[in-house]
Parts: C-alpha cells; sequence; structure tokens
C-alpha cells in the first residue's frame, strides 16, 4: 500500500482492492481497482474517537454499557455451550453404548453448523444486519437445547449440535464484530468479552458434572435452553434488530467507515493473506482450548484413576482462561500483545508436558488451571491484532469469518481426538495439544506484525 502526503496533514493510501468513501474524483489511471483514501493521521483519528466519546451524554454511556453487557451475556452462552459436554461425555457415550469415533459425531455435526454459520454470517450480515443476525443466532440454540433435553435418539441429538453450531457461530462473529467497532477501550473491552466466555465456560460444567451422575441427564439441556432463552430476550430489547451502525449511534459514537469498492465484501475479505492467517491460528487455539475442556475429563478419569467428580478439573481449566483474559492485560499492555503470545504458548506448551510426563491426579489439574490462565489472553489479542492490521471498512467482516470460522475449530479438533483415541486410546490426547500449540504458534508467527502495504 503506497503512501502519499497531502496538505493539512492527510494522508491517501492507495490499496489495490479496496478503498473507503471519499469526494475527489480518480484519474483514469486508478480505475482499474487502485482507490484512494483520504484521513486524518493515527494520532488524529485517536484523538477524535476520545473527543467523540467524551461528548457521549450520560444516557448515551448508560446504554454503551448495556449494549457490551448484552453482547457478554451472548458470550457468556458460547461458553455455557463449550464447557458442557466434556462432562456429559463419559455419561452420553455409555447412555448410547459409543465408542470414541461414534461419540465424536458430535463435533462433526457442531462443525458443519459452525463452518455453515460463518459462511452464512458474510452473507445475512449484509443483507439483514447486526440486530437481526445475532437473534438468529440465539434463536437457533434456543431450539437446539430443546431437541437435546429429550435425549432422542442419537442422530437427533447430533442435529441439535449442528442446529447449535450454526446459531453459535452467527453470534460470535456479530458480538466480536461489535465489540471491534467500539472507540472506546476497545482491547479491555475484548478482554473483559471473552473472560465472560470463561464465566460461561466455568459455571456450566459444575451443573454437568451433577446432572451427568442424574438418571435425567439430559435436563442439563433444559438448564442451558432458560439461559438461551433469556440471551434472545434481552437481544431484543436492546437491540431492537437495528444495524451495527444504528446500534453505535445511539451511545454516541459515528457510522463506521464504508468502501467504495464495487467488488462485493465477502470477495475483498478473502484476498486478504492475514484474514486466513487468523482465521486458522483461531480454529486452533479454540480447538485446543475445547479439546483441553472437553476430552481433559476423560483423559482424567481412565489415565489418572478419577472419580465422577473429574468433571470439575474442567471448570479449573475454564476459570483460570477467565481470569487470564482479565488478570493478565497488563502484562499483554507492558510487553507488547504480539511479542507476549509467544512467551504465552512457550509456557502453555511447558504446562501440558507436565501434564503428560507427571502421574500426578492433584499436579495434573493444577497445571490444566494454570494452562487456562496462559491460553486466556490468546484469543482477545489475535482479534485486537486484527482491528490493527485490517482495512477498517472490512474489520467487522473479517473478524465476523475468522470469528465464525474459528469456532469449527472447537468442533474439529474435539472430532480429531476422539478418532485418535479410537485406535492409540486416549492417552494420545498430550501429544496431540502439544503438537496443536506447537502449530499454533508457528501460525502467529506467520501473521503480518503491521498492516500490508504493496507499492
Amino acid at each position: 500500500m503506497q503512501t502519499t502526503t497531502i496538505s493539512e496533514g492527510h494522508t491517501v493510501l492507495h490499496h489495490p482492492t479496496i478503498g473507503p468513501q471519499h469526494n475527489h474524483k480518480e484519474s483514469d489511471k486508478h480505475n482499474e481497482g487502485v482507490e484512494m483514501r483520504v484521513g486524518s493521521s493515527a494520532s488524529d483519528s485517536g484523538a477524535a474517537s476520545v473527543s467523540d466519546m467524551k461528548a457521549q451524554t450520560k444516557r448515551q454511556r448508560l446504554r454503551a454499557r448495556v449494549q457490551f453487557a448484552t453482547v457478554c451475556g451472548s458470550m457468556y452462552l458460547a461458553g455455557w455451550n463449550d464447557g458442557t459436554t466434556g462432562p456429559l461425555l463419559p455419561r452420553i457415550q455409555k447412555v448410547y453404548g459409543l465408542n470414541f469415533t461414534i461419540v465424536s459425531l458430535i463435533f462433526v455435526f457442531a462443525c458443519v453448523g459452525f463452518l455453515s454459520g460463518a459462511f452464512a454470517n458474510l452473507y445475512l450480515n449484509g443483507r439483514f444486519g447486526f440486530g437481526k443476525v445475532i437473534v438468529l443466532g440465539s434463536a437457533c440454540q434456543v431450539i437446539a437445547y430443546a431437541i437435546e433435553a429429550g435425549a432422542l435418539p442419537f442422530p437427533a441429538f447430533v442435529l441439535g449440535y449442528a442446529i447449535n453450531g450454526f446459531g453459535m457461530a452467527l453470534q460470535d462473529a456479530q458480538s466480536n464484530g461489535y465489540v471491534a467497532s467500539l472507540k472506546d477501550n476497545p482491547e479491555v473491552k475484548m478482554g473483559i468479552l471473552h473472560a465472560v466466555y470463561g464465566a460461561g465456560a466455568l459455571s456450566s460444567p459444575l451443573v454437568a458434572t451433577q446432572f451427568a451422575q442424574l438418571p435425567h441427564w439430559s435436563f442439563h439441556y433444559l438448564c442451558s435452553l432458560g439461559v438461551a432463552f433469556i440471551n434472545i430476550v434481552s437481544l431484543i430489547v436492546v437491540f431492537g434488530l437495528k444495524t451495527q451502525d444504528e446500534c453505535l449511534v445511539q451511545i454516541g459514537q459515528p457510522a463506521s467507515e464504508k468502501g467504495t469498492s464495487e467488488k462485493s465484501q465477502f470477495s475483498q475479505i478473502f484476498r486478504l493473506r492475514e484474514v486466513h492467517l487468523l482465521a486458522f491460528f483461531i480454529l486452533i487455539y479454540v480447538g485446543v482450548e475445547v479439546t483441553m475442556g472437553g476430552w481433559m475429563v476423560t483423559y482424567i478419569i481412565d489415565v489418572r484413576g478419577g472419580g465422577p467428580s473429574s468433571g470439575y478439573i474442567s471448570s479449573g481449566f475454564f476459570g483460570g482462561l477467565m481470569i487470564g483474559r482479565v488478570g493478565l492485560l497488563w502484562v499483554n499492555k507492558k510487553v507488547g500483545e504480539r511479542r507476549v503470545l509467544f512467551i504465552y504458548a512457550i509456557l502453555a506448551i511447558g504446562l501440558e508436558l507436565v501434564v503428560w510426563l507427571v502421574p500426578s491426579l492433584i499436579g495434573g489439574g493444577v497445571a490444566i488451571s494454570l494452562i487456562g490462565v496462559i491460553l486466556g489472553p490468546m484469543y482477545p489479542i489475535a482479534m485486537n491484532h486484527t482491528v490493527r492490521i485490517l482495512p477498517e471498512w472490512l474489520v467487522t467482516g473479517s473478524i465476523g469469518w475468522i470469528a465464525g470460522f474459528g469456532q469449527a475449530g472447537s468442533a474439529l479438533l474435539p472430532f480429531l481426538t476422539g478418532a485418535i483415541a479410537s485406535e492409540a486410546g486416549i492417552k494420545s490426547l498430550q501429544p496431540f495439544l502439544v503438537s496443536m500449540m506447537a502449530f499454533m504458534t508457528v501460525l502467529w508467527a506467520l501473521v503480518p506484525r503491521t498492516a500490508r502495504r504493496t507499492e
């Protein structure tokens, strides 16, 4: 991307495929897809954003807090869902009489739902807007939990996971896109948003572990249904099916910059290498996270001789995740978000080796919780980095795709774990997790440090 300085401190950025709205005419030589961007310098725009947010009225500040709390509710539901499967998995396997491979179809169907939701979000967001799409996602989860609560035959039961995955992908994409578009402390709010995910994933195993030992184990999904119902009502009341720009205007923030390229947003996003690298990084990260919280319970029971209460180890992991996303914010800022992620990854691999090689139930449980603390900040760091390196007018759509596609990792990696465990035993979980953490670190190293510039 080539930069040209013009009067009054403005800059003109030339991008080969995309560009924002502008009032001047371009020469014919730029009509082959080269567009221009006119805007203030980074410091001027940052100062303007702070000034805009200071001009908020008291009512707008209150509405901003309510809106943020509501999208946090959607992420709480996502965490609740991801923390549910681990403690229930041994019971599901026993009730339906399934081996590791067949029970892992739960994750396959969820993966289909996540991927279809990620693709659908790109179309639905442009057609219907933020408010309607996020409510549609929540409605899908209500339907899914109603199916799962009945403990129907296994084919119908896993269909519920596909519907649930579709709905989660829509909500995950919209929630992350909304918070990324905020001008008032977006990094902190992204950390809080995903800490609330950790809170949901922390609380659900506490409930699911109890239901896993009861005759009506599937009634846990009635609890999930209640959480989903509260979520959908909150989304409708607070956002009123409005678009994201309309919601931002309500809190005193001007509408975000728009692109003027004739190419669709879909094609613009998919031409960016950065988007694909970040999407695969998030896919592996989320897969590691959910595999740790899910299959680790089975590993502790089968390999370390844990009892029925081993499901609480899953809560320890997700509790660590929640603490890390807020408690390590100051470390991220002091060290630098890109650099500190490498440090977290090395520490996580080291602790995973402890779980693998040290035959201690208590020591393993503590190490798993610490891994949660260290893994916690990685997701919000990746989302914040996305905002920094992508064009502003593509941030919401790109983050939606990255989050939705990445959510498929919560199904893909757990399925691979089950398939491998069917052949090599659940003891294969630890080397698999170590290799995936290492792969995740390599992907992060490939993500550009700054916005790409092409001459």
